[in-house]
């Protein structure tokens, strides 16, 4: 019962220093090429895909760090240098004999790219200034806002709370208004979805601003009814 359990157990520590020995070396090279991949492809994390006579090799970087070197022949795949284990010392052996065609194939690479750039223009033409537009946007804006809080305030008045909405349907389209503290929170044209046409993030654009602000003023009177009606409802009580 006791047969082959009196027997040496070989030790693996010289292959595991060897190929730890083996890795060390090529994480260290990898990184390198890792450095010029990110440099090339201007980013911080990426990856890139170089073919050989034998296979495929896949290197994957973060920060100009190696994430993986992977090295695919026929249906077989190595991970030469992974952030989880060490590959079988076997197929570290086999995949670092086409190591050098790698290396081979980057460089035919980066070789590729040598004066790809050389004819490219730099001259161009003056850019457009936008001044003129924003400013008269912003100047339409702020007659806007003028009335929208007049608006506001008056709403603020009669509501006796901090922040309520005024809806009207200008044209058949629905406008509101929402305010609060007796100022305007936003001017939405549309409903849910609509343009903003006033809001604490960012102003229209000068196409929207031109297709709605002629209706600002229908708004603005259709406020006014509403004033009238609630100003006739209460001119019936008498105490």
């Amino acid at each position: 019962m006791t047969d082959g359990l009196d027997a040496e157990v070989p030790e693996t520590a010289d292959a595991v220093e060897r190929r730890d020995e083996v890795l060390a070396r090529v994480t260290e090279h990898a990184g390198r090429v890792a450095r010029e991949l990110s440099l090339l492809q201007g980013g911080d994390y990426g990856q890139a895909s170089f073919e050989t006579a034998r296979g495929t090799w896949t290197l994957k970087y973060e920060a100009g760090d190696v994430q993986y070197l992977r090295f695919e022949d026929g249906g077989d795949e190595t991970y030469v240098v992974s952030q989880k284990r060490p590959p079988d010392p076997t197929a570290l052996a086999d995949a670092m004999e086409d190591y050098e065609a790698f290396l081979a194939a980057f460089e035919a690479y980066v070789d590729s790219l040598d004066g790809v750039l050389d004819d490219v223009p730099t001259e161009f033409p003056a850019v457009a200034s936008t001044e003129s537009v924003a400013q008269a946007r912003e100047r339409i804006l702020d007659r806007v806002r003028e009335c929208t809080d007049a608006m506001a305030g008056e709403l603020h008045r009669v509501a006796g709370d901090s922040y309520g909405t005024f809806e009207a349907r200008v044209d058949g389209t629905r406008w509101e208004l929402k305010w609060e503290d007796g100022r305007t929170s936003y001017l939405r044209v549309g409903g849910e979805g609509g343009v903003y046409l006033l809001s604490q993030y960012q102003p229209p654009s000068p196409r929207d601003l031109r297709a709605h602000v002629d209706d600002v003023g229908a708004f603005v009177a259709a406020f006014n009814d509403h004033v009238a009606e609630i100003s006739a409802d209460l001119s019936t009580v008498s105490l």
